[in-house]
């Protein structure tokens, strides 16, 4: 991914996302379900849980929801059962897009993330058809500013795969996603705080586009974030 551009286009994604918070407490909550049926209610045997958990503190989703939450989901209460699934497409410019969803009614889904495509101007693929073009793997950025040394140092003792410095003096870590925790640990420990913080689907490239094509690409990615299953939009254009 070009560097000089990565820190504005993810601070970007970041600021429309914060926006979008009336829908941050349902998508934590359907990650909380899903997460605790998976692996069980208890955070600390449960990875993806506590992951969960700490996206729940940091859109102040009251601590008694999420118990709730947890325990619909092992069984001790009653409530909806939510399935996940992925889609992958193509958007403006050939861009890849994947849509990670989390749903109670697959047809209702699939016909409203293919709507949301074909209008703004993208295609729905078939299963495969872009993933390749993606990493799953922890991700942490720092700011430009940030002590690279520092950095470099703590997160590759604590078990980071990579480091990398953008043109515009951002840090990135990287990391497996089962190592994702504990490098984030270290950095902090250290007084290292990342602006940006998550297990992700990271753009091996990406596909540049300005003017009327960036807008059309925006409108398309809001379309579909604002889907009521839609959990998370990946995509690999440099707006």
């Amino acid at each position: 991914m070009a560097g000089h551009s990565k820190w504005a286009n993810i601070q970007h994604r970041k600021g429309r996302q914060d926006e979008k918070r009336g829908k941050a407490w349902t998508r934590v909550i359907r990650e909380i379900m899903v997460a605790a049926r998976q692996g069980g209610g208890d955070p600390s045997a449960n990875p993806r849980l506590r992951l969960a958990i700490d996206k729940a503190k940091a859109v102040n989703l009251p601590a008694d929801t999420v118990k709730r939450n947890i325990d619909k989901a092992t069984g001790n209460l009653e409530g909806v059962s939510y399935e996940e699934i992925r889609y992958e497409g193509y958007g403006i410019g050939g861009a890849a897009i994947i849509v990670d969803c989390m749903t109670d009614n697959r047809v209702r889904t699939v016909a409203d993330v293919r709507h949301a495509f074909s209008k703004h101007g993208g295609n729905l693929g078939t299963e495969g058809s872009v993933a390749f073009q993606f990493k799953h793997c922890g991700q942490l950025l720092f700011a430009p500013g940030t002590n690279e040394d520092k950095v470099m140092e703590v997160a590759l003792e604590a078990g980071a795969d990579d480091v990398v410095t953008g043109e515009d003096g951002s840090i990135e870590v990287l990391t497996a996603p089962g190592d994702f925790e504990a490098v984030k640990a270290a950095l902090a420990a250290a007084g290292l705080v990342p602006e940006v913080a998550g297990v992700t689907m990271r753009a091996e490239n990406t596909v540049a586009l300005q003017g009327e094509d960036a807008e059309r690409m925006q409108k398309l990615l809001d379309a579909i974030e604002d889907l009521d299953d839609v959990q998370d939009v990946y995509h690999n254009a440099e707006l």
